[in-house]
């Protein structure tokens, strides 16, 4: 959990379109999920998904599955079940 703070912190500064950037929350969202506290993870990967779904990184489609995935299992770990369904069954939809 340190880590993601740090490369939160790091690359904070940075545009919201920057790389680093992205990629830090990205860390700092896996940390939270991996420290099972998913109160906090939950909106720093919608953050992640909402700057994802603008395209300012590159393989877009790829990154938005894979947080959408990270989102599903948050939810599921919050005990929000239908939500995390609905996510679930978005993401295979599109990998089919």
């Amino acid at each position: 959990l340190a880590l993601g703070w740090a490369c939160w912190k790091m690359y904070l500064g940075r545009p919201g379109t920057d790389w680093y950037r992205g990629a830090a929350m990205s860390v700092l969202g896996g940390a939270f999920l991996l420290n099972r506290r998913p109160e906090e993870a939950l909106p720093v990967l919608e953050a992640t998904l909402a700057l994802s779904r603008r395209g300012y990184w590159s393989h877009k489609e790829q990154r938005i599955l894979i947080v959408q995935g990270n989102i599903a299992s948050t939810l599921f770990d919050l005990g929000r079940y239908e939500e995390a369904l609905v996510l679930k069954r978005e993401i295979y939809s599109r990998l089919v």
